[in-house]
């Protein structure tokens, strides 16, 4: 299952959002080597990633941004960069670049802070971009509550795409992050939930300033909670593929 894009591209060129889809991307190539040679890439995350406990000692706190930058696999960086693609570029468009930038950045970090806080003793290297783009979503959710957001689901053989509001997709999203989040223990490793979590907390409350300045409710009444561009339509054409009749 796999959300697509929700609305036709801007206008207006979201750079913030490329150009951190891109930064991701290269930081990831400069050290894709290392993941043949485990020790290396333990001793290089150790450098770079956040763990919980040194930032609860005070030391390594640089790594509250690094480690925003760091992905621990394909698949990993494949689905935050998606996301972010997704919601990134309305939000940019209502902040200004550097605005969007400021938040991102923002995001990022309090989120590692949410995770610290959350398991502050622990010892397990914190990587990914999940924490800043679930401030994305956050604010997203506060804009643009009833954009369409078309979630594709594949099963093995067909597919299919099903439209939901973003108020829904985002919330059943973070009802889960906070559901995972308490039912793990903590300092085991897997996903950082309270990353998710608080950042998704922090860029909802982040983006309250711009949602006032916009009007408010008034400004959902003006949109009607979608951003400034038509819903994309998808149209899938029927398959080729003739129908052989089974013989009775």
């Amino acid at each position: 299952m796999f959300p697509i894009r929700d609305h036709n591209p801007s206008l207006k060129t979201p750079w913030i959002t490329y150009g951190l889809i891109g930064l991701n991307v290269l930081v990831f190539l400069l050290y894709w080597p290392l993941f043949s040679d485990e020790a290396r890439l333990s001793q290089f995350f150790y450098d770079w990633a956040m763990i919980p406990r040194r930032i609860s000692e005070g030391t390594q706190l640089h790594t509250l941004v690094t480690a925003a930058f760091l992905h621990g696999g394909i698949m990993h960086i494949a689905g935050n960069m998606l996301f972010l693609w997704i919601f990134g570029d309305n939000l940019e468009e209502e902040m200004g670049h550097g605005g969007f930038l400021a938040f991102y950045l923002a995001s990022g970090v309090l989120a590692n802070a949410a995770q610290v806080l959350a398991e502050p003793g622990s010892p397990v290297p914190t990587v990914g971009a999940s924490g800043a783009i679930a401030g994305v979503m956050g604010g997203y959710l506060l804009l643009f509550p009833r954009a369409k957001v078309d979630i594709l689901v594949i099963f093995v053989i067909f597919f299919r795409i099903f439209t939901l509001p973003a108020w829904v997709m985002l919330g059943i999203w973070f009802a889960i992050q906070l559901y995972s989040g308490v039912g793990s223990a903590p300092g085991t490793g897997g996903v950082a939930y309270w990353a998710h979590a608080g950042g998704f907390a922090v860029g909802l409350i982040l983006s309250l300033p711009i949602w006032l300045r916009r009007g408010g409710p008034a400004f959902w009444a003006r949109t009607h909670g979608h951003p400034p561009h038509p819903d994309a339509n998808y149209r899938i054409s029927a398959s080729s593929i003739p129908t052989v009749r089974r013989r009775k």
